[in-house]
């Protein structure tokens, strides 16, 4: 006989998605539950996401880290999908994921996020495949603290799925950098928490070793002209992030 499958909750951070929500709901019909935390929208975003039989509960903004740690815990299921409102199960994927659903051979599973900008699915550099462990059983694993770049942290190895997690990460370039901003500040602002110091070095040689990395050797240059923008705003935050540090550390010796 074999064995019974796991039920699985879909957890999902929201803050005015109502043009998003509805479609990343839909890619993720397939699972047994689906939780929205929504940090105080004031569009249509909850009405909507109820209106798709999703449980949906109001939440303060915790950071990135805590308020995906926070979902997890509302979850009636321990196996868990976390996506974000501008994220999309292919079919593909969500295939994949009811397979493994019926007996796991891992505690939790990676997937590649295929990232879509500037009108183009990018296929390398930073672009993809941009492995995310996504799924995974939260009895072995829970989301870092880290109020930027959060990731799970996982007792054991993962295991690798195949189908794309798509990703719809910018709605025009001047929103783009306008979210890249933010994340640098918060990124340095965690830098200083970890009592790192700001170096020369790591302003010039961070931005232009990750162009030789992802333009170069991750072959970013056969994305065109998206794929080298995609790259330079990445250089960029890697510049802005160590010259936002250097400036916390200045405003702290006034």
């Amino acid at each position: 006989m074999s064995p019974d499958p796991k039920l699985l909750s879909v957890t999902i951070i929201t803050l005015n998605e109502s043009a998003r929500i509805k479609a990343c709901i839909e890619s993720i019909a397939f699972a047994d539950e689906i939780v929205v935390i929504d940090s105080g929208s004031d569009d249509d975003t909850r009405e909507i996401a109820k209106s798709l039989g999703a449980r949906v509960i109001e939440k303060s903004w915790l950071g990135y880290g805590r308020q995906k740690q926070f979902a997890v815990e509302q979850a009636a299921n321990d196996w868990v999908l976390c996506l974000d409102a501008d994220e999309r199960v292919t079919p593909e994927l969500a295939k994949e994921i009811r397979e493994v659903m019926q007996n796991p051979a891992y505690s939790g599973y990676v997937m590649p996020r295929r990232n879509r900008f500037m009108g183009r699915w990018l296929r390398y550099g930073e672009g993809y495949p941009d492995l995310s462990l996504r799924l995974f059983d939260r009895s072995k694993g829970r989301w870092s603290d880290d109020p930027i770049h959060e990731k799970v942290v996982l007792e054991s190895e993962a295991g690798r799925l195949s189908g794309d997690l798509l990703h719809f990460s910018e709605d025009g370039v001047a929103a783009y950098l306008e979210k890249q901003n933010r994340y640098t500040t918060l990124q340095a602002h965690e830098l200083k928490r970890r009592g790192k110091k700001f170096s020369h070095a790591q302003l010039i040689f961070s931005p232009l070793f990750r162009f030789i990395k992802f333009y170069f050797l991750k072959r970013g240059f056969l994305d065109g002209a998206p794929g080298l923008i995609h790259i330079v705003v990445g250089c960029m935050n890697s510049f802005f992030k160590y010259a936002k540090l250097r400036e916390l550390g200045l405003n702290e010796d006034r």
